[in-house]
């Protein structure tokens, strides 16, 4: 796990503009992707993303699906980190989302990927 995550993808992270975007893959390896604007770096350094309305996101994940996460900056680099995602509905990482999500949406649980390569664009940063 790359833990602390490169300074150059937190420093993308905090430059992102608009929602990003979450791909799994269900176990016959069909992928499904989706739009997220509720995501966070946590005081871990992990990239989390809010559960408002997974569905295939949240079984691709219980099955243990690998994850990608791609933003894009103001200045329209783009930036995607990949690993395992773990899936949280307590503790302390559910209690940190609790922190940082709008409570106007359900807060269902917390994905969070767990660091294993950074690109931008094509070139691997890590």
């Amino acid at each position: 796990m790359l833990n602390p995550l490169p300074q150059e993808i937190i420093d993308a992270w905090n430059d992102r503009d608009g929602p990003l975007v979450l791909a799994t893959v269900d176990t016959r390896g069909v992928p499904n992707i989706i739009y997220a604007g509720i995501a966070h770096l946590t005081s871990g350094g992990r990239l989390a993303v809010t559960d408002n309305y997974f569905e295939k996101t949240l079984a691709n994940i219980q099955s243990g699906s690998a994850g990608s996460i791609l933003w894009l900056t103001r200045g329209h680099k783009s930036y995607q980190v990949k690993g395992i995602i773990d899936y949280c509905t307590q503790g302390p990482m559910y209690d940190e989302m609790l922190t940082w999500a709008d409570p106007k949406h359900p807060r269902k649980g917390v994905a969070v990927l767990n660091a294993e390569a950074a690109y931008s664009g094509s070139r691997r940063i890590t």
